[in-house]
């Protein structure tokens, strides 16, 4: 039984990380030293710290992460890409050049037995009326179209400037700690949904750039993975036991 990995938020192709090039060969590394033992992968957002498909045209960039996911998908390896709140704007291209499963929504799937709950976690409980406004005007489809329109040259500096600014402004205040399970907005989510859905064994989530592991009740549990900037995190299920783990070069890896 191979096992399955679910990982988030790695911002790639950032104007704000340092390194980016470095930060991107990382990750690629994992994705290699896992190839063998994946049965499937999860990556629950914002992969790219802005992505917008054009009909035609596709940001540059990021080309050793696009080829590993080929590499993978080719070997047969399920690859399923959540698009979040910084790459809501993936279309076709990722499906049909690189062979990944698109999903647009949170989705709830049956792995090895047990009931999954996956989801970026934008928009879930999150109370900011901004971000409420934000995440509207992004997904609003006649925006979309507005946007389409501005030539790319200019739309991708804009969109690239705007995730910079984004970054630059958490990076300077801090992504906010973990806040206890009473104001934790993903965990009350949580905790209402598994109200009306008690056969739910695991939640995950991306988004919150924290490494979170929380057992809810006997049965349910939920899990935020960090991020690939500063944390290298993620989470594996084996098919028995479900755990995080972060990823340190030169080790080996379950």
């Amino acid at each position: 039984m191979k096992n399955i990995y679910f990982l988030s938020d790695a911002h790639l192709g950032s104007w704000g990380i340092p390194h980016p090039r470095t930060q991107e060969r990382r990750l690629v590394r994992f994705l290699d030293s896992i190839k063998d033992k994946a049965s499937a992968i999860y990556l629950l957002g914002d992969m790219f710290d802005f992505w917008y498909e054009y009909k035609y045209v596709v940001p540059r960039g990021c080309t050793r992460f696009l080829g590993k996911l080929s590499e993978l998908t080719d070997r047969g390896v399920e690859v399923h890409y959540f698009t979040g709140n910084h790459d809501i704007w993936a279309y076709d291209y990722l499906e049909r050049e690189c062979g990944v499963i698109l999903h647009k929504q949170p989705l709830t799937t049956e792995l090895y037995g047990k009931i999954f709950f996956l989801a970026h976690g934008d928009g879930l409980g999150d109370p900011s009326k901004v971000f409420k406004l934000l995440r509207w005007v992004f997904h609003n489809r006649l925006c979309q179209v507005g946007f389409s329109a501005i030539h790319p040259r200019w739309a991708l500096w804009l969109g690239n400037k705007w995730a910079r600014h984004s970054y630059l402004k958490h990076k300077d205040t801090g992504v906010p700690p973990y806040m206890g399970p009473e104001k934790e907005y993903l965990v009350r989510y949580t905790r209402q949904y598994m109200q009306n859905h008690p056969n739910i064994d695991y939640y995950i989530y991306g988004h919150r750039h924290i490494e979170l592991d929380l057992q809810l009740t006997k049965k349910a549990r939920v899990m935020i993975l960090g991020d690939w900037i500063d944390q290298f995190s993620y989470a594996v299920y084996d098919g028995e036991h479900m755990f995080m783990e972060e990823y340190i070069e030169g080790e080996s890896q379950p």
